[in-house]
Order: structure tokens, then sequence, then C-alpha cells
């Protein structure tokens, strides 16, 4: 699964990376956590735009709005059968941009986090699905992330990683009038884990009310 991430680039580098309109201000963020707003990007038919999500995918159909704390990810390999992301994953692709996520590691009692990202350090863009949901006069916008199998930097640490989306594969993931789940899901494979890099990070990290840059400073690399 993918359950933390982190954005702190700035906005303006962010904006010129991935070419998208967004006229808000954004704090830099080192531990993300499900439930709260994130941004993402999506085409809206003029080009492309940023849009504040909650974290937590709540189908339209849901009941309770609760639902979206365990739909924080989608498996690549049945995102088009389950009746909790099919519609969106047809209708309502998004990018949710980041510059890093942590994963943990087992030892013994213990859970080790790690840090995930870029050899590079320039912020990327995972596979997400987005959805609106709407029951006695609440609205809210919420996404998910797409998970698949790891790469052999990822399956180190866990038997799961998020779906990196190559810069030059982000249009066909954001363009809805591709619908045929055969294409889309060529996109949702492992990125070449020789363009990542991965290190463990203090176990602060553990609780999503800590903050701050100390968060990513590296113990030691794999």
């Amino acid at each position: 699964m993918c359950g933390r991430f982190s954005l702190f680039e700035d906005i303006g580098s962010l904006k010129e990376q991935f070419q998208f309109e967004f006229q808000e201000d954004l704090d830099a963020r080192y531990n993300i956590a499900p439930g709260q707003d994130i941004l993402t990007v999506i085409d809206n038919g003029e080009g492309r735009i940023g849009t504040r999500m909650r974290w937590g995918l709540i189908p339209f159909w849901a009941d309770d709005e609760k639902i979206g704390y365990r739909m924080i990810n989608a498996r690549a390999e049945t995102v088009d059968e389950k009746a909790s992301f099919k519609h969106a994953f047809k209708q309502r692709r998004c990018l949710i941009l980041t510059d890093g996520f942590y994963e943990w590691k087992k030892d013994g009692k213990q859970k080790q986090p790690y840090r995930f990202g870029m050899k590079n350090k320039k912020p990327f863009a995972l596979a997400g699905l987005w959805e609106s949901w709407n029951k006695d006069g609440k609205g809210i916008t919420s996404c998910t992330i797409i998970t698949t199998s790891p790469n052999e930097i990822t399956e180190k640490i866990h038997d799961r990683m998020p779906v990196i989306l190559p810069e030059d594969k982000l249009d066909i993931w954001l363009d809805s009038s591709i619908a045929q789940p055969q294409e889309l899901k060529q996109l949702l494979v492992p990125l070449d884990a020789d363009a990542m890099e991965a290190y463990q990070v203090s176990t602060e990290i553990n609780s999503a009310k800590n903050e701050g840059k100390e968060l990513i400073a590296p113990i030691n690399s794999l």
C-alpha cells in the first residue's frame, strides 16, 4: 500500500514541471496522511488544473463518508473490476503529485520507515482516481492512489508500491476519452528501479501529527 507521502516543492516549480493552473498557495508537507486534503491534477477538457481533494476515495453510492479511510489505495490488477473504483477508472483519473513516499519494514516487533523518491530529486506523479460524493447536502471530492507490484528497490521493504507515471504518459492517463481498460492498465506497472532511491528515516514519521523537514533526513540508504 501507499499510506504516507510528502510534497514540499514550491508550487511555482510544480506548475512549471506538470503544466497545470492553480491559483492557491501550497504549504510544504512532509507527512501527508489519509483523510487529509491533497493536491491533485485533472484535465477539465481545456487543460490541466490543480485541485484539492480528500485522500481516501468515497464512492458516489456510499452511505457514509467514513468508507474513504478504507479506500486510500486501489490495486492496479482489479481497479477496472471493483465497484468502488471501476467508474472512476473509466472517467475520473488524476495525478497525485509528490516528491517522496514512505513504506515500513517489519523488524521483529518494530516497523522501520523508509522514504522512496527519485534519484534526480524531482517531484513525480502518482496515478490516481477521483470521485464526487454528495449526501444530505454535504459534498466531498476525494481520491485514491493506485498501487502495483514492487520493483527491485521497493520489494526490499514492501510487496506493493504506488504507480509512478512517466511524464510522457501523463496526457494518456488524464485523457477521459480513453476508456479501454487494456490501454490504461498498460500504464499501471512498476517504475524502473534505476530511477529511484530509498533510505531509512526516523520513526517520528509514524505519527501523522508530526511535521517538518527533519522527518526526511536520511539514516541509512538501501
